[in-house]
């Protein structure tokens, strides 16, 4: 019997996998703060993503497990906001530690959410899994935390992968809906003195490098990002000849501040350059299907 269980699946990422997983597996199991219900043969269990209540049982002879849960990062860092950035990260990884050593026949194989954004600002190097190197900053520390509260829990029959996964571009979430819209409203220049790199992955290699991962039996951590990050002011650029919109206004950090508080997020989330590659992936003879970002704007708008 083939079983997969999404933690935390019901948001955008967790529907890319859904939709790419549906006919792989015979059962899929989504643990959701939602009520438990069997919808078009997905069945959705309620978890707390701290404690458990039932949910863990479904752990049972699980072949694959992925967990998405944790608190978006697109919010203002307020003191609130942090603490549960943080907390929603370690304790859903902590319980399902537990929750795998306590099964029988556990999971055979944990893909657990993490970030690129664990690397430094770079603008120089590019990061890969092997010489990237790590930084010092809020998100960075909330990711290292992340990383360890997987990896010291010893789960001798359950390998275990932590996806450091950049901005996944995507229809319907994710980070292009947000940009699309400044970039309509004429906002779409560069974001700060734009020379910032953007890794990214187009939402179909984001499932396929995890179906990759799952095949080759990929452990340790993994870049999900696509081989070509790019800078901010030429994927701005590119997005709005993707759109039709002729210019864009750019928007300096001060401007960014003002944006980013009506909008609800952190100008980090723009301003920081994130340059990581996927070294593993390639040495592992993973093949992008979008491997420049013009194909990705072509497909996805």
């Amino acid at each position: 019997m083939n079983k997969l269980i999404i933690a935390a699946g019901t948001g955008f990422l967790g529907q890319v996998l859904m939709n790419h997983f549906k006919d792989k597996f015979e059962e899929i199991v989504i643990l959701t703060r939602g009520k438990s219900q069997t919808v078009n043969g997905l069945k959705y269990v309620n978890w707390n993503a701290r404690t458990f209540s039932g949910w863990e049982k479904e752990l049972e002879n699980a072949t694959v497990l992925i967990n998405l849960a944790g608190k978006s990062v697109d919010c203002r860092y307020t003191k609130k906001n942090k603490k549960e950035i943080l907390w929603s990260r370690i304790e859903s990884t902590k319980i399902l530690n537990k929750a795998v050593l306590n099964c029988k026949n556990p999971p055979k194989h944990w893909l657990n959410s993490s970030t690129s954004t664990i690397y430094r600002f770079s603008l120089d190097k590019q990061m890969d899994e092997i010489n990237g190197e790590i930084g010092n900053d809020f998100s960075i520390n909330v990711a290292l935390s992340w990383e360890k509260a997987f990896f010291k829990t010893e789960t001798p029959k359950t390998l275990k992968t932590a996806l450091r996964t950049s901005i996944v571009l995507g229809k319907n979430g994710g980070a292009l809906i947000p940009l699309k819209t400044l970039a309509k409203i004429g906002f779409g220049g560069k974001q700060g003195n734009g020379n910032q790199f953007i890794s990214w992955i187009h939402e179909e290699d984001f499932a396929n490098a995890i179906d990759f991962i799952i095949q080759k039996e990929m452990s340790g951590i993994v870049n999900i990002v696509s081989p070509e990050p790019i800078r901010n002011v030429d994927f701005m650029q590119k997005l709005r000849k993707a759109i039709g919109f002729p210019f864009g206004i750019p928007m300096n950090k001060f401007f960014l501040g003002i944006g980013s508080f009506f909008i609800r997020t952190e100008t980090e989330l723009v301003l920081k350059s994130r340059n990581a590659v996927p070294k593993r992936l390639l040495e592992n003879g993973f093949e992008f299907k979008f491997g420049n970002i013009d194909e990705v704007f072509e497909n996805l708008l």
